[in-house]
């Protein structure tokens, strides 16, 4: 049974400039297939009637019938009486040839495995559990001890916090999804980073934003690394002009891009949101995630003008430091904030889990060791990645990052989604870069984690490597959403 129904308005938001100069059903059928793989069509969900999209699209209902033929076809769609078309993704790869030994290998998920030793934190934490059980076990704001424990962590950063201006949510994301219910209005402009985290752009758009995007880049093989990161001059403008009444930036090793945002830029961008009254939320879940970053760097609210507190809002979570498994994470904001969020909270959830708050709350207290050995593992996973890009792709621009678990490679041509489509074909699942822009962007851009084990990296260049030798043997067909746009 699908969850939910894509309206023909909908969809064809999502579809963007799809036409080109061939067939028309197959564009749209190769359009609606990248979306589903990217997860901008979740699977489950029922795609608009033929009817409806035809009249929407303004083609002729034949040309979406024999669209959404050839994607069943393909294992993409499925029909459920009573439910119409519903997307789905194939139980293996859309062509003869088999996947790499071992399965799909997931990269569209740039995370690392549990840490070493969750299991006995959690089973340790289990015995701190009977003092909670005598109260109702919803807890919309967070546990003292665990909020207590987050505000140390930010005052050895360099940012003074109370344990009242912590509140601990069901992960980041949740986090993104509350502070844009509460502070975004429908038709609210929001200024928001390009590319950025998919996620967080749809959450954004739910709350009835308008996105007014800026521009981070990275840089290339020996190209200048101060030109690269974040348009300032673009992003002030988008402030002054725009009157945002919130913006979502990763100033901290940027995600898919790794850039940091500098010291004096910080002060800059701050003075001018506080002016406007823009509240610039700062996503921190990989902030931490340094390898060699040059110098210290506080917490981005640490960088706002005195007296003027309440212009940035960080939130953070273990999800990338821990386990992506393990869902708290928390905003810090000033208390009257706070209070609107917890009061607002109740009507999509009613808590964060008991067990895991004092989970995380054991494993903060040892988080110095915890960062360690994930910057270890992360300078290999970098460096390896580095190493076998340039070995096999000594044409793709592979910026060398200081932190993060991602790499911005620009592959020289304008065609991610069809690398994208043509590694599934050898076992790989990757997201094409337009799932990090706006209406098709991206196309020269993919973004691939070094958080991996060496295997695991290894298997997936190999296989990035046969897509694309697929590629030159047979190009897929231009379907004029595979724009040179950047």
């Amino acid at each position: 049974m699908a969850e939910n129904q894509l309206s023909a308005r909908d969809l064809d938001a999502r579809l963007g400039e799809w036409r080109g100069g061939g067939s028309a059903y197959r564009a749209l059928a190769d359009r609606i297939r990248l979306l589903t793989l990217d997860g901008r069509i979740p699977t489950g969900n029922r795609l608009p009637a033929e009817r409806d999209l035809s009249a929407r699209l303004g083609v002729s209902r034949t040309t979406v019938t024999a669209a959404y033929g050839r994607l069943r076809d393909a294992g993409f769609l499925v029909s459920v009486r009573g439910s119409g078309s519903v997307a789905r993704l194939p139980g293996a790869a859309p062509t003869s040839m088999p996947p790499a030994a071992g399965g799909i290998l997931d990269f569209s998920k740039a995370t690392m495995p549990a840490l070493p030793g969750l299991a006995d934190a959690a089973l340790s934490a289990a015995g701190d559990l009977p003092a909670h059980l005598g109260g109702s076990g919803f807890d919309p704001v967070g546990l003292p001890e665990l909020r207590a424990a987050i505000a140390d962590r930010y005052r050895a950063r360099g940012l003074p916090t109370d344990p009242e201006q912590i509140m601990v949510t069901i992960g980041a994301q949740h986090a993104i999804a509350l502070l844009a219910r509460v502070l975004v209005g429908r038709g609210d402009r929001v200024l928001i980073e390009m590319p950025t985290y998919p996620h967080a752009s749809d959450a954004l758009r739910a709350a009835g934003a308008r996105l007014m995007p800026v521009s981070v880049s990275a840089a290339g093989p020996g190209e200048d690394s101060q030109a690269a990161g974040w348009d300032e001059t673009a992003l002030l403008q988008t402030l002054r002009r725009s009157n945002p009444v919130l913006g979502y930036l990763m100033p901290d090793f940027h995600n898919p891009t790794g850039q940091t945002m500098p010291a004096e830029q910080r002060e800059r961008v701050l003075a001018a949101a506080a002016r406007q009254g823009t509240v610039l939320i700062s996503d921190e879940t990989i902030a931490e995630l340094d390898i060699d970053r040059p110098g210290d760097v506080m917490p981005f609210p640490a960088y706002a003008e005195p007296g003027l507190p309440g212009t940035a809002v960080a939130i953070g979570s273990v999800g990338k430091t821990v386990w992506g498994g393990l869902r708290v994470g928390w905003i810090r904001a000033e208390r009257t904030l706070i209070r609107r969020l917890v009061a607002a909270r109740s009507a999509t959830d009613l808590g964060t889990p008991i067990l895991e708050q004092l989970i995380v709350t054991r494993l903060l207290a040892e988080l110095p060791a915890v960062l360690d050995q994930r910057r270890s593992q992360l300078r290999a996973g970098r460096d390896r990645l580095e190493e076998l890009l340039a070995a096999r792709f000594p044409h793709w621009q592979v910026p060398h990052v200081h932190g993060g678990i991602t790499a911005w490679v620009n592959l020289g041509s304008p065609v991610s989604s069809q690398l994208a489509l043509a590694a599934r074909n050898f076992g790989l699942l990757v997201p094409a870069g337009p799932r990090f822009g706006i209406d098709g962007a991206f196309e020269r851009f993919m973004r691939l984690p070094f958080c991996y084990g060496p295997e695991e990296t290894e298997r997936a260049v190999l296989a990035l490597g046969q897509a694309w030798d697929s590629l030159l043997r047979h190009p897929v067909p231009d379907t004029g959403y595979l724009a040179d746009v950047v």
